[in-house]
């Protein structure tokens, strides 16, 4: 782990771990006192490490972990995270391991209720926490209204489960045009909640929001909330982002650069042709890292000493090439592609796509650099 940032020789993308530190208070400070957080760390860390965002996340004293996939969870485990880990998405095939390292499943359908109630019974659990989830207008997963009475009678018939949450997921907590939709959405869980609670007798965990509920909705608290893109430094506005740091800074070098002549072509089907004198550089990233091909022939850009320099021609698998005529740069300069300067979010709107996408969409063979440089 390095103090600072890195002197760049190669492609890495730099995981600021004070950034996490930052971003995690300011969201926390948003929310009503007692209040529990669960932080998303699926999908390595929304391209970041998950292991090292989870390290950092639990010494900053967060309340549970939520995965997608139950291989992500064991990840975890395997780092010798300890704090509770709720697999979002889990499968059937999966619940033996699951139980074996205590991760906790969603049971979003009367199948999956079932096939994970018997898989626990086989291994003779008593009282297993399990997460049950509603769908309040998302239509993507979870429990109708008019399951609560099914799922309250067999959670009651049986104490081989228990339910330690009810959760739902909100549609579009970050768009003011859909504000009458998601306090729908809200009023929904509660009516649900409060049936299920005085139905079941006892009282789970209560958790819907997301980053932008955080921020957008603070009636919706309930006993937890949930964050995941905040975390990594993008808040779904621009008044947000200003509060928020980048965790992720994305860098490469110059590999080579090359005079070409007028009307010469760069890359593959020529997709670019040169208006006069020009000069390129070629850098060691490309799409197979994670670099949509949507970002070539001038769309998308990157950084080199500050300035902002066009990708030109088509995004090869391992390289891209950008135009450097007038700017003075060398062989073996750092070139930044996202980070601080070039967030996500500008990169992604230039491609018609969000953060989420380009973040999560950075390859694993991109050398990660754990850095401490944003100031606490």
């Amino acid at each position: 782990m390095t103090s600072g940032g890195s002197n760049t020789k190669e492609t890495v993308l730099e995981i600021d771990l004070n950034a996490l530190a930052h971003n995690y208070r300011y969201l926390t400070s948003k929310l009503n006192p007692g209040t529990k957080v669960m932080a998303i760390v699926k999908a390595f860390g929304y391209g970041s490490d998950a292991v090292q965002a989870a390290e950092e996340l639990a010494r900053l004293g967060v309340d549970y972990f939520a995965v997608a996939y139950v291989n992500e969870g064991v990840a975890l485990r395997d780092a010798g995270i300890e704090t509770p880990v709720l697999v979002l998405h889990p499968q059937p095939d999966n619940f033996e391991i699951l139980i074996d390292r205590c991760l906790e499943p969603t049971l979003y359908s009367n199948r999956i209720f079932k096939a994970f109630v018997s898989a626990a019974e086989e291994k003779a659990q008593e009282n297993y926490p399990v997460h049950i989830k509603f769908n309040t207008g998302l239509n993507r997963l979870g429990f109708l209204d008019t399951d609560i009475d099914w799922i309250v009678e067999n959670l009651v018939r049986t104490k081989t489960v228990k339910a330690v949450s009810l959760f739902s997921h909100l549609a579009a907590s970050e768009d003011i045009q859909e504000r009458e939709f998601t306090l729908q959405q809200i009023n929904q869980f509660r009516r649900i909640s409060e049936e299920v609670i005085q139905k079941l007798g006892y009282s789970p965990l209560l958790h819907q929001s997301n980053t932008s509920a955080i921020i957008n909705y603070p009636e919706a608290n309930f006993d937890m909330v949930r964050t995941g893109i905040g975390l990594y430094g993008y808040g779904n506005s621009e008044v947000e982002d200003k509060h928020l740091k980048p965790v992720a800074t994305l860098k490469s070098v110059i590999s080579q650069i090359h005079e070409i002549e007028p009307g010469e072509t760069v890359g593959y089907n020529r997709a670019y042709r040169a208006k006069g004198h020009e000069k390129t550089a070629t850098i060691p990233l490309g799409h197979a890292d994670g670099i949509s091909r949507q970002l070539g022939n001038e769309i998308g850009s990157v950084l080199i000493h500050g300035k902002k320099i066009p990708i030109i021609g088509n995004v090869c698998m391992d390289m891209l090439m950008v135009n450097v005529t007038g700017v003075d740069c060398k062989e073996g300069d750092e070139v930044i592609i996202l980070g601080e300067n070039q967030t996500a979010v500008e990169l992604a709107e230039a491609m018609g796509s969000i953060s989420y996408e380009l973040l999560t969409a950075i390859s694993q063979r991109v050398k990660r650099v754990i850095c401490r440089k944003t100031p606490c």
